[in-house]
């Protein structure tokens, strides 16, 4: 459940969980691995997973906040600090002084990227780490080496590392430019979108057609509409705003609602089955004969929680609203104690 000491409208995930964001696996993972340092530099730099791991090593305590709501506090990573790998045999800098931004990529099939300030990266004090939890990282969590950035949103903690890039421009990168996340990151501030990705005029279409299948919906505004029947399978409807909305029969099944807004929407009888509703918000909404099989609810909220733990503006769930087991899992277990409550069924 939700605590003071996580930022706004983040929620934690179990101590022994950690979801997996994104994709999975690196491109080329059976080539050697190496970490180049260029651009705005004055030597380009190599160095290999051996050559980190006989460089000073060093364990510290970070919390990871997810963009889409989910936070694990105090997970252990070990590595080598960003600043020492970027610094030469007598501890100068390497870069020259019109870098003012750095970027990271990653060696995936989409070259994910994304980019700090360097006077912001050298304050945060960021690792590249080999390890998390005393384990070397596992692939699908970016293994062999990603880099974590406390302090910042997730996605600003790139996995598989491949290159870092001193720029005297700042380089958007895949999730700021593609998927939309604002490029600042901080968690505190909420800084989770930069912009809604259309424009007024086809929302409006959208909206009367009651058809948004396979489109990309960013920060839709669409609260307290009629939209039942919605046909929105396999869209892209991150931090849309459909408190009110009337979604009865409404079908999303495979769609993206990660953040979403569904605060005393109507739901009966709504397709979700193998949607990602991480982070959205099920407050006071009704539930009953909704299909939730397979969705991802990691960081997922049916209610408000009380300071004493109790749960105010509770979603209206009964025996006709449909989960899978291991989607619970994903779930606080006070979470699922209110489920089994509810009599939720099990599929």
């Amino acid at each position: 459940m939700n605590s003071k000491s996580i930022p706004p409208n983040q929620q934690l995930v179990r101590r022994d969980c950690w979801p997996v964001v994104g994709e999975r696996s690196p491109g080329n993972l059976d080539l050697p691995w190496t970490i180049t340092v260029c651009g705005q530099v004055r030597a380009e730099r190599r160095v290999d997973l051996d050559d980190l791991a006989v460089m000073p090593q060093t364990t510290r305590c970070i919390d990871v906040h997810c963009v889409t709501r989910w936070s694990k506090l105090q997970m252990e990573f070990e590595g080598v600090r960003f600043a020492e790998l970027v610094a030469d045999a007598n501890g100068q800098p390497l870069w020259n002084p019109q870098a003012r931004f750095v970027s990271f990529v990653a060696r995936s099939e989409r070259s994910h990227r994304t980019s700090l300030p360097l006077d912001e990266l050298l304050d945060l004090d960021p690792l590249i780490a080999l390890k998390a939890d005393g384990e070397r990282l596992p692939v699908e969590h970016g293994g062999p080496v990603r880099m974590v950035v406390p302090g910042k949103y997730f996605y600003k903690s790139i996995k598989w590392l491949e290159r870092i890039e001193f720029l005297s421009d700042d380089r958007l990168g895949y999730w700021e430019s593609d998927a939309g996340y604002h490029n600042g990151a901080d968690p505190w501030k909420e800084q989770r979108y930069i912009a809604a990705s259309l424009s007024k005029q086809d929302a409006a279409r959208l909206i009367r057609d009651r058809d948004f299948s396979g489109r990309d919906l960013l920060s839709l505004e669409a609260r307290g509409l009629d939209l039942e029947n919605l046909h929105a399978d396999n869209s892209l409807l991150r931090n849309a705003d459909l408190r009110n909305a009337n979604l009865r029969r409404a079908e999303f099944r495979g769609a993206n609602l990660s953040n979403a807004h569904l605060q005393s929407a109507d739901l009966r009888d709504a397709n979700l089955r193998g949607a990602d509703l991480e982070g959205a918000d099920f407050s006071a909404a009704d539930l009953r004969g909704a299909d939730l099989r397979d969705a991802s609810l990691f960081g997922v909220s049916f209610g408000v929680v009380n300071a004493d733990g109790t749960l105010s503006q509770a979603a209206l769930i009964d025996a006709t609203t449909k989960f899978t087991a291991t989607s619970l899992d994903a779930l606080t277990p006070e979470q699922r104690d209110w489920l089994h409550l509810q009599s939720a069924t099990l599929c």
